[in-house]
């Protein structure tokens, strides 16, 4: 199976997403952060490869940059370049050797990602898609939880508690 990516429009995220737009009235950098904090563990989850990508157009003189921040890679377009723009030109060039997927709710940029051979996911999926990642991801860790006794002996190297049981059996003579 060819290797998955994952673009995200992250303007786009933020404000269809309540609590990120909420965040966003007072605060963009923090609402960009939480969008990146949210989707860096999501990928560490999922394992494919996420690019959050944000307008960097209407920043006068902006040559553009990649951040890559924990296991994301973050997308600032150049000036006169929007987001969308930027998706539309990866989806082409990588879309006929990787699997992509492109979480926008722009209706115009969905019909071109399609167009591209891409596959679309609203922010409305993609919300759903966390929140069922983050359930599964709770679940995994509660039955690890639930199964390990969590016993000092468990957690030891065999050196360490051979020499743990011997001292334990040395104090009983």
């Amino acid at each position: 199976m060819a290797k998955e990516f994952l673009l995200v429009d992250g303007y786009n995220i933020i404000f269809a997403w309540p609590e990120l737009r909420d965040i966003s009235k007072y605060d963009l950098e923090s609402a960009r952060v939480k969008l990146a904090d949210i989707l860096c563990n999501y990928q560490g989850f999922r394992k494919n490869e996420v690019i959050l990508v944000f307008d960097g157009y209407k920043s006068k003189g902006n040559p553009g940059s990649v951040i890559h921040y924990n296991n994301i890679d973050i997308v600032y377009t150049k000036e006169a370049q929007t987001a969308d723009q930027f998706i539309e030109a990866v989806s082409w060039q990588m879309g006929k050797d990787f699997q992509i997927r492109v979480a926008t709710s722009d209706a115009t940029e969905q019909m071109i990602i399609l167009a591209g051979g891409a596959a679309r996911m609203s922010a409305r999926e993609l919300k759903r898609e966390i929140e069922s990642a983050n359930k599964e991801i709770k679940e995994t860790y509660q039955k690890k939880k639930d199964n390990s006794r969590n016993r000092l002996m468990d957690n030891l190297s065999p050196e360490m508690a051979e020499l743990l049981e011997k001292m334990r059996l040395d104090d009983k003579n």
